[in-house]
């Protein structure tokens, strides 16, 4: 049996918000409402769901960078949210990121071999300033790159370069997790699929496990052991990848599903579409009782009373909706 790398239990983080300057009302935003879930270690779970759903807040509350409001994260045995600060600084070690955007999150003022030698450094992974460069050569041999890069500065390179930096730099702290925060969101497509691909490399290459966070289904379907899928700061289906685009169970996944287009014009105009009707409802006042039964096709009057548990509805394919 797999080993359980990371646990989330019941994660909730609400944001309060204030009036302004009108004075208004002040609200609590409930960007994540009661997520549950494991990752296996070596394996990767895409979190998938549109935005504004609380994935990115998910993986903020992870890292540590946002304190969660209330539940667990056992990361290794350990729950984080309980961790001192020099216990934390110790495993912040082994849980890295890799941000959405490559143009910002790389400091413009530091070259590439800077940027990537801080960490070692910092952590003293590397002592001996030699020994460092050494390190950083072959970190951007890792990542596709040449060892002239490390003398250059981000905005000396394109944005397919910059993020390989990023993975570079997460991969210098030799981590057990990374979350990967929409990695690939800013790019070309064709430069997406170079970093999926070497993501998949290096993941079969180190023994590394992830958290793959983003909207684009495709993208998750092909880099994802399992999927979960978001809608309002709640889980409503988690399976394995194939199981999910073959067979989903929740009406908010079809839909989804439904709006990614097909290369084929014969067989896409074949296809039925689920058009849902409305707005995404804010997180400042979310609906009563299942999150998603104003927009659903096939709600009744007794989705709007309590709210689905997210249970198993066949073997290893979880749902949160009472009609599935």
């Amino acid at each position: 049996m797999s080993e359980v790398l990371l646990q989330v239990e019941n994660l909730v983080k609400h944001f309060h918000v204030g009036g302004g300057l009108g004075g208004g009302h002040a609200g609590l935003v409930r960007a994540v409402d009661g997520v549950s879930f494991t990752v296996q270690r070596g394996e990767t779970l895409g979190l998938v769901g549109e935005s504004g759903c609380g994935k990115t807040t998910t993986g903020r509350c992870i890292l540590l960078l946002e304190r969660p409001t209330s539940g667990r994260i056992m990361f290794e045995g350990a729950d984080l949210a309980a961790l001192d600060e020099a216990a934390l600084r110790a495993v912040r070690r082994r849980i890295q990121v890799i941000f959405q955007d490559p143009y910002s999150s790389l400091n413009p003022r530091m070259t590439i071999g800077q940027i990537l030698a801080e960490p070692l450094k910092v952590h003293g992974i590397v002592r001996e300033k030699k020994a460092r460069t050494d390190r950083v050569r072959e970190l951007l041999s890792h990542v596709g790159l040449l060892p002239q890069h490390a003398e250059r500065y981000p905005h000396q390179l394109s944005g397919g370069q910059r993020q390989r930096i990023g993975i570079a730099r997460a991969l210098a702290m030799e981590p057990s997790l990374i979350v990967c925060d929409e990695p690939v969101s800013a790019l070309d497509v064709s430069i997406q699929a170079q970093i999926i691909n070497l993501l998949e490399d290096l993941q079969a290459r180190h023994g590394l496990t992830y958290l793959f966070i983003a909207h684009d289904l495709s993208v998750v379907r092909h880099i994802s052991d399992r999927v979960a899928v978001m809608y309002l700061g709640k889980i409503v289906e988690m399976t394995d990848h194939a199981r999910l685009y073959q067979e989903p169970l929740h009406p908010y996944t079809r839909a989804l599903l439904s709006a990614v287009p097909i290369p084929d014009p014969e067989l896409e105009a074949r296809r039925e579409h689920t058009v849902l009707k409305g707005e995404v409802p804010s997180p400042l006042n979310p609906p009563s009782g299942c999150v998603f039964h104003p927009r659903c096709p096939n709600a009744i009057e007794r989705c709007a009373a309590a709210v689905p548990p997210l249970r198993e509805i066949r073997s290893a394919h979880l749902a949160a909706c009472d009609l599935a």
